[in-house]
């Protein structure tokens, strides 16, 4: 991968911590999430499902600031793929990345589209879904075109604005209820183990989509080799303790061990439900309007996302090297946010044209798409970071194979659960919605045939994919 010119290594940890927990999206994420979790997984438990989550996602990050300390390259995670599991899978990885990244970045513009025109119906406006998608593109598509800081910077007034509101809710239930808003059962074996552990750990996993995104930055982070392994931590932590500590304040405010009875009434209108009930109509009008600034930040940063895994693959030809360049004077990768851009105008264009519905199928169905492929993404890079340092000397036994052997198990798991549920997922009942992993499955095959095409035709281009620099052992 390229040397990045110093003028477009502006991002700080800070920074990059930003754009990871918006891609993570945590208001639509309680919004949406935590009532179906609720209902088809483990009901007041939930928040168990959470921790053993963060867990799962924690070690994972152990293990890839071990191997990021060893390998220098700026490809993602597809790197480690490529290096530990060969050039076939990790173009393979890289291929599913790009369909995910940018099948996330056109279900949420259509997400903000359907949520944005239900809060304006509230006051008598009502507008078609696709034109609010519509401005949400032309927005998303002025910030990717320039560099990621100015995304980082509009991204953190967005995340504090949501972590303000939610924090208010959770301050406002715990002094309404006192310690029934932290019911002891949600952690009880009996409550943890109700229904269905599997399912809540699905909604769990998927509600951290993004946190994987800071492997993407290295290019225009100061100090990469330490900035992004500590923004993964950070991220990771942040969001874990906020997820743990407000699902469980939610399960408190609608019940505790009869949260479920109140999240099958109201469904997704279960935290506005509570929003008005403790907070009264400005906690819930701000709650409304946060979940679609949410789902437009989420979108933001899943669309830089993708612009970032296209201009890597670019640079190294497994997709046409015009992507691989950066703009000459916003040093951002221009080209692959204008492909990320039409390709999500031209989806959303078709599924306005033919009436389909913005939520039951288009968000439904790629974001779905997107959460399946972001996992298979993680499950094989923790795979890649136990077998890379299989047989090398290069630290600790916890942080080379122990840890991220947990991440890969629980990541597989999780992988394995939202394949047999996908339906579940989607919250979809269409068998067009539920048939889309298959995209997957036929998008990484598509990766090896174009890496073994590339090793026929050019082995010395083949030498160049996924490569990176190494650090020998003890230097």
């Amino acid at each position: 991968m390229t040397s990045a010119p110093d003028d477009r290594r502006t991002l700080t940890t800070g920074r990059v911590v930003f754009l990871v927990i918006a891609a993570a999206a945590p208001m639509a994420a309680m919004i949406g999430n935590v009532p179906l979790a609720l209902i088809r997984g483990n009901g007041a438990g939930l928040p168990a499902a959470f921790l053993l989550s963060s867990v799962v996602l924690l070690c994972f990050s152990v293990g890839f600031s071990a191997i990021s300390q060893q390998v220098f390259n700026t490809g993602a995670f597809y790197t480690y793929v490529g290096l530990a599991l060969g050039k076939p899978p990790g173009v393979a990885a890289a291929y599913v990345a790009v369909v995910a990244y940018m099948s996330l970045a056109c279900g949420l513009s259509a997400a903000f589209g359907y949520f944005t025109r239900l809060v304006l119906l509230d006051s008598g406006i009502d507008i078609p879904w696709y034109v609010f998608t519509a401005v949400s593109i032309a927005i998303v598509a002025t910030l990717g075109f320039r560099n990621a800081d100015l995304s980082a910077k509009v991204l953190g007034v967005l995340m504090a604005l949501e972590f303000a509101f939610l924090t208010l809710f959770d301050l406002l239930v715990v002094s309404n209820k006192g310690s029934a808003a932290l019911p002891l059962e949600s952690f009880t074996p009996t409550q943890v183990f109700s229904g269905s552990l599997g399912i809540a750990m699905m909604f769990a996993f998927s509600s951290f989509i993004g946190f994987e995104s800071a492997a993407l930055y290295g290019e225009e982070t100061k100090d990469p080799r330490r900035s992004i392994p500590r923004a993964t931590y950070i991220a990771v932590s942040v969001i874990a303790v906020f997820y743990v500590l407000t699902s469980w304040i939610i399960v408190g405010a609608a019940g505790g061990a009869n949260a479920s009875d109140l999240a099958r009434t109201e469904l997704g209108n279960l935290l506005f439900t509570l929003a008005r009930e403790y907070g009264g109509v400005v906690l819930y009008d701000g709650t409304a309007i946060l979940l679609c600034t949410s789902v437009l930040a989420s979108y933001l940063a899943l669309h830089n996302a993708a612009s970032r895994y296209l201009f890597a693959m670019g640079y190294e030809r497994v997709l046409p090297s015009t992507l691989g360049r950066f703009h000459p004077k916003h040093f951002s990768p221009h080209i692959g946010s204008m492909t990320v851009t039409a390709i999500t105008a031209v989806v959303i264009a078709v599924f306005a044209i033919a009436g389909s519905d913005p939520y039951l199928v288009v968000a439904a169905g790629a974001i779905g798409l997107g959460t399946l492929g972001i996992i298979a993404l993680q499950a094989s890079t923790a795979l890649s970071v136990v077998v890379f340092f299989w047989n090398r000397d290069d630290g600790s036994l916890w942080r080379t194979k122990i840890a991220p052997t947990i991440g890969f198990i629980g990541l597989a798991s999780g992988l394995v659960l939202a394949g047999i549920h996908y339906s579940t997922l989607t919250g979809s009942d269409s068998a067009v919605v539920n048939a889309i992993p298959v995209v997957l499955i036929l998008v990484a095959l598509a990766g090896v045939v174009v890496a073994l095409r590339i090793r026929h035709v050019s082995p010395e281009r083949y030498k160049s994919v996924a490569a990176a620099t190494l650090r020998t052992p003890n230097t």
